[in-house]
């Protein structure tokens, strides 16, 4: 693949250690079945078993949120980094990054409308909201969201390290994306060394998470284990519930692709449909985008894009534009709050916005346990919403992930359909 022109891209990225989504899964499964066999059939083994577990999925967690902050600053200004850096190569690519971000903010903009409507009609159960949230440790340790005058003065902090470990990680990533546009005006070597330390600082994180996840299926195990003991079948419902809901906001994602194609780019809709189903079918059997890539060039071909085209933006799209991610990212923060019973104000859905719009610019090309936790803990953290969940969803990501890498790829293929017409049509 070719990545966009970038003074950080000398850096190879190391090697990550990962796990396989299925051994996750398999332990969400293990650890509800257990809890609910002890729950049912043993009671008296509940509290020993309990004594043990909670704290080892605890250390867990703790090991997975201490990564969050660091992460999220150097995958920013990384991403922000290879955005001006490709912005620069040309008209084309401007274009293509308008569309990208366009896309991006409007997903977050319906999610924070949509979701909310959905839960209120289609609510998690009463009873399985509460035995959750009693299963659950630590859900009073969470940032608070201040009125909105307070809010708006929080978005400039008098000391950003303070607000770092405060947990108040809106007005981090604000800085840090201000710092990110301040460097590209930097000398040539000036900015080189900046792009090498955050990037440096990236990959070695990347490794960090890579090696807390590896011990996901104990961390899972132990976390579900005590959710089950304690709250019963209305776990399995609960996540079942989960899944649908934040499916919905990538589903709306992928049909809008389609709206892309035929306004955006002129196609018929059979036409594209027809065209890009080889790429979804693909796209479904690896849940890669990268994977994808050559088949979604192919596609556009078949679309009659201009090779001049899609050799660019399909490349940039893969690399900076995940179209399903702050929807889906905004989705799952929001699920969090009505799960545990904290009222959305205007403030938290304005910062859940402005940080799942951010955030997808530092999104990475990994397995998506590793881009769950990166991309939906800032959105939590600043929304003042409990992380602690996201150990358990993570589990099921599996299955609304692919509908992120169908969403992205069909979405990948109408927006570069659609930015070679425009730039047919506009001024070179």
């Amino acid at each position: 693949m070719t990545l966009p022109p970038s003074e950080n891209s000398s850096i190879s990225q190391p090697p990550i250690p990962t796990i396989r989504a299925g051994w996750i899964f398999a332990a969400l499964v293990g650890g509800l079945g257990l809890g609910l066999a002890l729950a049912f059939f043993q009671p008296a083994l509940l509290d020993p078993v309990l004594l043990v577990a909670q704290p080892i999925g605890t250390l867990w967690l703790n090991a997975l949120r201490a990564t969050i902050v660091p992460l999220v600053v150097s995958l920013l200004f990384t991403g922000i980094a290879q955005t001006v850096a490709a912005a620069r190569a040309g008209a084309l690519a401007r274009r293509a990054l308008l569309f990208f971000f366009s896309i991006l903010a409007t997903g977050s903009a319906m999610t924070a409308l949509l979701v909310p409507g959905i839960l209120s009609i289609f609510p998690m159960p009463r009873a399985a909201a509460e035995a959750l949230r009693s299963s659950v440790a630590q859900i009073h340790d969470k940032a608070t969201v201040p009125g909105f005058g307070a809010f708006l003065q929080s978005l400039v902090p008098t000391n950003v390290l303070q607000s770092a470990a405060a947990d108040q990680i809106l007005p981090v990533i604000l800085f840090t994306a201000v710092f990110a546009l301040a460097a590209t005006r930097l000398a040539d070597g000036q900015r080189r060394s900046l792009a090498t330390f955050f990037e440096a600082v990236a990959n070695a994180m990347l490794v960090v998470i890579g090696w807390v996840l590896l011990a996901a299926p104990i961390g899972v195990f132990c976390l579900s284990l005590a959710v089950a003991a304690q709250s019963g079948t209305s776990a399995i419902g609960a996540l079942a519930h989960y899944v649908l809901v934040v499916t919905s906001a990538g589903t709306v994602i992928f049909l809008a692709a389609y709206g892309v194609a035929v306004f955006g780019a002129r196609k018929g809709l059979g036409e594209f449909a027809r065209a890009v189903l080889p790429a979804q079918a693909l796209a479904l059997s690896t849940q890669s985008s990268l994977a994808t890539l050559p088949a979604m060039l192919a596609v556009c071909r078949r679309l009659g894009v201009r090779d001049q085209t899609s050799d660019l933006v399909m490349p940039l799209a893969v690399a900076l534009f995940r179209a399903t991610g702050p929807a889906m990212n905004f989705a799952v923060a929001i699920y969090v709050a009505h799960w545990f019973g904290i009222p959305v104000t205007p403030s938290m859905l304005l910062a859940g916005f402005v940080v799942a719009t951010l955030t997808t610019l530092g999104a990475v090309s990994l397995p998506g346990a590793i881009s769950f936790v990166t991309s939906i803990g800032p959105i939590s953290i600043a929304m003042g919403l409990p992380v602690e969940p996201l150990a358990i969803l993570v589990a099921v990501e599996v299955l609304p992930d692919l509908m992120r890498t169908l969403g992205n790829v069909t979405m990948d293929v109408a927006v570069t359909a659609a930015v070679d017409r425009a730039h047919g049509e506009g001024p070179r």
